[in-house]
């Protein structure tokens, strides 16, 4: 499991960094590095005690999102983690890819790191990160509507969006840019959901 599980999360990372690797290429190559243009930086913190509030309360919301989602919208199985069901102790490797490369990195550089920084850098901080924020909740969203519903689909939709927003705000703001603060916030909470589904746990 883990084999396949770290394979098929370095693919998804190469094909999610595939479009912002050649717009790249095309339009800022000669500006900065690409890490430094999708944000995949060290974090510069400002406010340190206001960053770490925000933190963990986003971790939190994540958090409670994942558990929700799974105990009243869902019946488990139709969450990305149900791959981990019942597996224990022996999924705990390949919940890590999961978790922190297949679904938090790659959709940390297309959400934040891509279409919220150009987004931003084209339409201002407010507008473009609301736009990155209502296409990640739209993804989601879309992941449920056929297994949950309409309503519970635009439910899962706006917490989603909500939580993309928060974690845009805290790295454009506080984290001078880097998207490693919603990477580290995505990461934790999709280990968070694998481990309920290892342990059966909702």
């Amino acid at each position: 499991m883990t084999v396949s599980m770290m394979v098929s999360s370095l693919i998804q990372l190469i094909l999610f960094s595939f479009i912002p690797l050649v717009c790249w290429l095309i339009f800022a190559r000669k500006k900065q590095s690409f890490w430094s243009w999708i944000g995949l930086k060290a974090p510069e913190i400002k406010k340190k005690n206001l960053f770490f509030i925000l933190f963990f309360s986003g971790l939190l919301l994540f958090l409670s999102l994942g558990w929700v989602i799974m105990l009243f919208f869902t019946n488990g199985s139709d969450v990305a983690a149900s791959q981990f069901d019942g597996v224990g102790v022996a999924g705990i490797a390949a919940a890590l890819f999961y978790a922190f490369v297949q679904t938090g990195l790659s959709e940390e550089i297309v959400f934040r790191g891509f279409i919220g920084k150009r987004l931003i850098s084209a339409v201002g901080f407010t507008a473009g990160n609301s736009v990155q924020a209502a296409l990640f909740g739209c993804l989601h969203g879309a992941m449920f509507f056929s297994h949950a519903g309409c309503l519970n689909a635009l439910i899962i939709t706006l917490f989603t969006a909500v939580i993309g927003w928060f974690m845009g705000d805290i790295n454009e703001k506080l984290a001078g840019g880097s998207i490693v603060p919603s990477w580290i916030m995505h990461g934790l909470a999709n280990l968070f959901t694998a481990m309920m589904m290892m342990f059966n746990l909702f």
